[in-house]
This record gives C-alpha cells, structure tokens and sequence, in this order.
C-alpha cells in the first residue's frame, strides 16, 4: 500500500488500486451513479445534458460510466458517444458490434500466427564459430 491524496477532496488514504479516490469520495460517487441509473431507468429519452443537471454529475462521469458499460442507454436515446475506432454512434462501451467483431478477430488472428521465422534451411547450412 502506499499513500495517495484523493483527487477529488486531496485528503490523504492508504492508496491500493484502481482510481485514486479515498474510499468517502468513493462512496458518494456511487451514490451519484446510483442516482444516475434511477434517474435513466424513469426518463429513458432524456438527453445527457438534462441527466447531468438533475442528477449534478458531470456529463465527462456519466460518459465516463457509459464507457465502462456500467451504464447503458437505449436504443432510442438521444444519448450517445462515439465509437473509438469508427466513429459511429454508440449507446455503450468503447466500440461499435461491428468494430469489436474486428478487433476480436484481429486478436485471434495474431495469436495463431506463428512467432518465429518459417524460412527453409539448406542442407549445406554450417555453424561458424568466432576465433
């Protein structure tokens, strides 16, 4: 453990992981993003920026959680980020269905893909040593 100051009431707590935040404005914060959720839940078309000021979160918090998908709009919400690879518009996450599916893909294509040179060697190939 080390010591940190929180970055939101820069008092000073024993710091483990994650973000550094004591665990009081951690508490309050999750009390706001409860609030949140309910908030949504009763107003589904109701745009960030009525959400944000309701609710007194920050629209960068409440984009913050969407991101996380710990927080997700519907369909026909007018709340939406964009995606991080295509730019297309998005209700949760970081990246569009389309993009992730790329992305999964690319991840599984670099994994089998052998790591080392597949050159062919010759027979009359000899080991030199350095005098």
């Amino acid at each position: 453990m080390e010591l940190q100051n929180c970055r939101n009431c820069k008092k000073l707590f024993n710091y483990i992981t994650g973000e550094i935040i004591c665990p009081v404005c951690r508490d309050k914060l999750e009390e706001k993003y409860n609030q949140v959720k309910a908030y949504v839940r009763e107003n589904p078309g109701a745009h960030i920026n009525v959400v944000s000021e309701e609710c007194e979160v920050s629209i960068k918090q409440i984009k913050k959680w969407v991101r996380e998908e710990r927080l997700v709009f519907s369909d026909d919400s007018l709340v939406g980020l964009e995606c991080e690879r295509c730019g297309k518009i998005i209700h949760s996450g970081r990246f569009c269905k389309e993009c992730a599916g790329g992305l999964s893909d690319a991840m599984e294509e670099a994994f089998r893909k052998p790591t080392f040179s597949s050159r062919r060697r010759t027979s009359d190939a000899k080991m030199h040593f350095l005098e």
